[in-house]
């Protein structure tokens, strides 16, 4: 159907209906801007909660990503940042593939739709006018023949008249012929201006309006056309970017599937194993017997008595932890160089990860070397290129930085060998010792000589609810003479070697001496594998200090043995 024929008298409703499309335009317009408005508020907050849960850059870090949930949830992230992503995207070609096409055509379409119907408006115009024209015709011809029949009659009466002289008569008679003659013009002129509205009106009606009716409809319909257009692109937008976001879901499953708890639970054992073995049993202490009491439940002394009993088993010794009011911490300073203040199997990862780190950096400075070293050697076949010697400063300068990383990896490795030849193996499990018991004990609430492991991974050591006391002897002469000198007896170990402090140390638990750096003392126990060698001062002042603190002088026979 035609617009034109079949709405040839619905020029206000079509004017109105075609202003209604442009609004409609406008309004699908702003549609698809609020919905782009959305995606990009929707991936910057998607963006935002990705950033806001990604590991800080620390040493905690490190420590996360060795546990296969961690590194899940950090793919997680990564994947949820992509998938934002693909919403920008959505939102990027809205704006470029429906949002800017509207607005152009949108102004297109009104100036398009304002020229029809001015031109419409035109038409109705000069219809009008020569509509005016032939009615304005019409009305002289009719006034002119009323005046023609009025000479007419005029004449007649004249004419009839005996009393009109002649000359009166003849003038009546040319009057009415004048009349009839103006009547005949105006019947001519009205004659052409019909003939000529009727032409007009028949073109109006059949070819300029159906031709300005049928550009409006082309116009709506184009208009209606790009709007379908324009919904499809909507769609499509989304659709072009599911098979990514498909993937980003794909990737977050298969995080989700590569957790491994037993690889977790066993990760856990790899961060917090100490290498310690578990205490042994706590002898039995009999009070009945009358003796001196020197050494507390806790004391880290070692008697020749429990060394030579067969049933002793061995115990390690207290970690170096003092007990701050409610909070147990490390009191050594400064970390040691050496991870001297970690249990061995941690002390020992962590300096093949020092091992590890400089040689990577030896590799970086041996390629670095490598490329200057090529570099001079194009320098030295073309001279135009550089100056060869320009490059030997920094190859010297490389050279040292080897140098001092590999003596730095000697001596890491040094402390690594020292460390897995003191680790104790499952055979030491058997091993006979009397470390932490004393002879004729009865059962007390002792701490026992492994350390404990606080929150935050550190050892800490629990101190014994009762109070310590030292038992009063009996008020006999002769028996405390000779009580005296047994204990002393079994008190006193020999010199076995000598030893010289090379930090300072504070030994504030009990079993343990502080040296000062440089400080020469006398060995009387060595290092059983526990990373502790036992010193003497003099007669009264002796305890355990680390092995790694103190450079040891055995003697020959101590060596031997």
């Amino acid at each position: 159907m035609s617009w034109g024929t079949e709405l040839w008298d619905q020029f206000d409703n079509l004017e109105k209906h075609t202003q209604w499309g442009i609004e409609f335009v406008e309004k699908y317009t702003k549609f698809v801007k609020e919905r782009s408005e959305i995606e990009t508020n929707y991936a910057k907050q998607i963006r935002n909660l990705s950033k806001k849960y990604q590991p800080k850059k620390n040493s905690k870090e490190e420590e996360e990503s060795k546990y296969t949930f961690c590194r899940a949830f950090l793919t997680t992230l990564n994947e949820l940042n992509d998938y934002a992503g693909q919403h920008e995207v959505i939102s990027e070609d809205l704006t470029s593939h429906i949002i800017t096409e509207l607005t152009r055509y949108l102004q297109e379409l009104k100036t398009e739709r304002k020229s029809h119907f001015h031109d419409g408006r035109k038409a109705q115009q000069h219809i009008e006018s020569s509509w005016k024209q032939l009615e304005a015709s019409k009305k002289r011809f009719e006034r002119e023949c009323k005046e023609a029949e009025r000479a007419q009659q005029y004449f007649e009466k004249m004419d009839a008249d005996i009393n009109v002289t002649k000359a009166d008569v003849e003038k009546a008679r040319q009057q009415a012929q004048m009349r009839h003659q103006m009547a005949n013009d105006s019947k001519s002129e009205y004659a052409a201006y019909l003939q000529k509205f009727n032409q007009e009106q028949n073109e109006h009606y059949y070819t300029v309006i159906p031709n300005i009716f049928q550009k409006l409809q082309d116009m709506e319909e184009k208009r209606i056309e790009r709007i379908s257009v324009c919904m499809k692109k909507f769609a499509d937008v989304d659709r072009q970017v599911l098979p990514i976001v498909g993937k980003c879901l794909d990737g977050m499953t298969n995080a989700a599937e590569s957790i491994e708890p037993k690889a977790d639970s066993k990760q856990v054992v790899e961060s917090f194993k100490s290498g310690f073995e578990p205490p042994g049993d706590v002898e039995f202490e009999d009070y009945g017997q009358a003796m001196k009491r020197t050494v507390s439940e806790t004391s880290l002394s070692n008697t020749k008595e429990s060394k030579e009993k067969p049933g002793g088993k061995t115990k390690g010794k207290l970690w170096p932890f003092i007990k701050n009011k409610n909070k147990l911490s490390l009191k050594l300073g400064s970390v040691p160089e050496d991870f001297s203040h970690l249990p061995p199997e941690q002390r020992r990862k962590k300096l093949q990860g020092k091992i590890d780190e400089l040689s990577k950096d030896i590799q970086k400075e041996m390629d670095q070397r490598d490329a200057l070293t090529k570099m001079k050697d194009v320098y030295i076949k073309n001279p135009q290129m550089g100056d060869p010697a320009s490059v030997d400063p920094r190859l010297t300068e490389i050279g040292q930085n080897i140098e001092k990383l590999q003596s730095e990896v000697q001596k890491f490795e040094g402390w690594l060998a020292e460390v897995e030849e003191r680790m104790p193996s499952k055979s030491d499990s058997q091993r006979k010792s009397g470390l932490y018991e004393t002879q004729n004990s009865t059962t007390v609430s002792n701490n026992c000589a492994q350390d404990r492991e606080s929150p935050d991974g550190s050892y800490t050591e629990e101190q014994n609810s009762e109070v310590q006391v030292k038992a009063q002897p009996i008020p006999t002469p002769t028996t405390t003479t000779e009580f005296d000198d047994e204990f002393d007896d079994e008190e006193v170990l020999p010199t076995i070697g000598t030893c010289k402090a090379l930090y300072p140390f504070e030994g504030h638990n009990e079993g343990t001496i502080s040296v000062a750096e440089g400080e020469l003392l006398y060995v009387i126990e060595e290092d059983k594998g526990d990373g502790w060698t036992r010193v003497r001062r003099n007669e009264d002042e002796e305890g355990y200090v680390p092995t790694s603190y103190v450079e040891v002088f055995l003697e020959t026979n101590a060596k031997d043995s």
